[in-house]
């Protein structure tokens, strides 16, 4: 039997998939279409790779995404042509500023049916440009069929998808018809996978005066913004200098030792005057909190260690900014010497547990769920090993001035250009990898992604959605916008959706709760249960604003006795 276009097109990136799968990828999500058929098969009949089908593009790339950020590891998306791989684009974004490996698969047209008017044509070349590490544009396999360079290829854009910090990589891959291989045709096996030539990292220059000068600094604090990767040995620096540690939990390092209230303490003027630090340690992302970056910005040095290269000087104040992994950064600490604590660090630990003690005391005694505490009980309340994706909006800064420090609990979110787009999808592409997930997102945020929930919820995936119902967007009641005539249409939204009926729709399990001591009951019998549930938990926009302000008064009333 002679080999057709389709036959030789599959033979190409079948070689292509299994150099993918040699390098360590694991995971591929593929929408339908006709011009991917060559690319989808390599996939599907590859015994090394699982693969996620989903209707949507846009579903699918951030499935893809939260498989990455969960593992660490390049998945890849394949999209048929035109509008398709543009829906990729909001996925590529977050990947991008949150530092996350995919490998972007695009079918396109053939050279001859560009510019011409051709069907579902559109110029794909450099889609994404300023948003990928690399863009390669492959041949047609037709006029390159040699299944040696194909492999080269893969592991060229792997290998670059990795490389530190990771970022995602496109590869668009045009195709002729016909593109689906004839019945029974054999594969030729041609050698086996090229091997990865190792890649070390050079170790990045010295820099001795960042650690003389914490060294010669008693009044310092470590502030720990979101990190794709945690460095627990961070936090022997601080112990060694007695300085206070405030952590985001997507820093990995809200655990015993750090800051239990630490948002609260930053965001009291009077505490804040009365604590100016000499110098502060920024370690990765910009903080998520106004008064977080208004802390740091604030301090009269501030140094800033930024492992993937985000910039996180949004206020431009930085005395000076490093690039480096961690682990060169861990490697240093020990030459910085034991201090003995002057007051400095008694100070802020003390002020800290009164104000923990406020904040615990006044949310507890309310029967009705508040936003802030449905956010501390659920970070609370799952077991060692698992993984809290948590929403945009208001739910990533509930949890980062509500959650108690803790150990065993991952948090992932996609911060990177802070989208609520994509959240459903993201959060199952965690669970997709086999980690004990729950997510915590706002209602908005899940109607958002609705489509994601009504695709997956019956494909065997074990994920609870924690839903603050609170009928629209609430985080703009914190905002100026609140004082607008149009504030109601034009910003909150309300839906007035029954999230039960969309659950019931999609095959998710529903349950709502409407008192504050049963959601972490209600969490427990969902995870139990098993499959994809949402906990759905009235709140009142008006009510949730001024139970936030009587939280603050308690602890400005707590920090007035202390």
């Amino acid at each position: 039997m002679s080999e057709t276009e389709g036959d030789v097109a599959l033979g190409c990136l079948s070689a292509f998939v299994d150099q993918l799968a040699f390098e360590g990828l694991e995971h591929a999500c593929v929408s339908p279409g006709s011009r991917s058929t060559p690319i989808a098969l390599a996939f599907a009949r590859h015994p090394g790779i699982t693969v996620h089908v989903h209707l949507d593009e846009r579903a699918s790339a951030f499935f893809a995404l939260g498989i990455a950020k969960s593992t660490g590891r390049a998945a890849a998306v394949v999209t048929t042509s035109g509008t398709a791989a543009v829906e990729l684009f909001p996925a590529v974004v977050e990947a991008s500023m949150s530092r996350a490996p995919l490998l972007l698969l695009t079918a396109d047209r053939p050279p001859e049916l560009q510019g011409v008017g051709a069907n579902q044509t559109i110029d794909q070349a450099e889609l994404f440009r300023g948003y990928v590490r690399t863009y390669l544009e492959t041949p047609v396999p037709g006029d390159d069929p040699d299944e040696w360079g194909w492999r080269q290829r893969a592991e060229f854009i792997t290998t670059t998808a990795v490389r530190h910090p990771p970022r995602p990589v496109h590869v668009n891959v045009p195709l002729r018809e016909p593109l689906a291989p004839s019945a029974g045709i054999e594969l030729e096996q041609v050698g086996g996978p090229v091997a990865s030539e190792s890649v070390l990292e050079a170790m990045p220059p010295e820099r001795p005066e960042l650690f003389e000068e914490f060294g010669a600094t008693a009044h310092g604090v470590l502030v720990a913004g979101s990190l794709r990767e945690s460095e627990p040995d961070l936090l022997r620096l601080a112990e060694r200098l007695s300085w206070p540690v405030i952590a985001e939990p997507t820093s990995g390092l809200r655990v015993p030792g750090t800051l239990a209230a630490g948002q609260f303490l930053v965001s009291n003027e009077r505490f804040v005057a009365d604590h100016v630090p000499d110098v502060v340690l920024q370690i990765g992302a910009a903080p998520t909190t106004r008064a977080g970056l208004a802390f740091v910005a604030r301090a009269a040095r501030l140094w800033i260690v930024d492992p993937d290269d985000l910039v996180a000087d949004p206020n431009r104040t930085a005395t000076g900014r490093v690039v480096l992994p961690l682990r060169y950064l861990t490697v240093a600490i020990d030459r910085v010497s034991d201090r003995n604590d002057d007051g400095w660090l008694t100070g802020w630990t003390e002020v800290d547990q009164h104000a923990r003690a406020a904040v615990d005391a006044t949310i507890d005694a309310w029967d009705e769920p508040f936003e802030g505490r449905v956010a501390r009980d659920v970070a609370g309340c799952v077991p060692e090993g698992s993984t809290l994706v948590v929403g945009s909006s208001m739910p990533v800064r509930d949890l980062d001035v509500y959650m108690r420090p803790r150990n065993g609990l991952r948090v992932l979110a996609n911060r990177g250009a802070s989208g609520i787009d994509g959240f459903v999808s993201t959060a199952l592409g965690v669970a997709a990898t086999g980690a004990r997930t729950t997510a915590l997102c706002g209602d908005l945020t899940l109607l958002h992604d609705v489509g994601s929930l009504v695709w997956s919820a019956r494909r065997g995936l074990d994920a609870v959605f924690v839903v603050p119902n609170n009928d629209g967007g609430a985080i703009f009641s914190f905002l100026p916008q609140r004082e607008l005539p149009e504030f109601e249409e034009l910003f909150v939204t309300p839906h007035g959706l029954d999230l039960r009926a969309l659950c019931e729709a999609a095959g998710a399990g529903h349950e709502t709760i409407r008192r504050a001591d049963d959601v972490v009951a209600g969490i427990e019998r969902a995870h139990d249960a098993g499959g994809v549930h949402v906990i759905e938990v009235p709140s009142d926009r008006d009510e949730n604003l001024r139970r936030h302000a009587e939280v603050h008064e308690a602890v400005a009333a707590a920090l007035g006795r202390s």
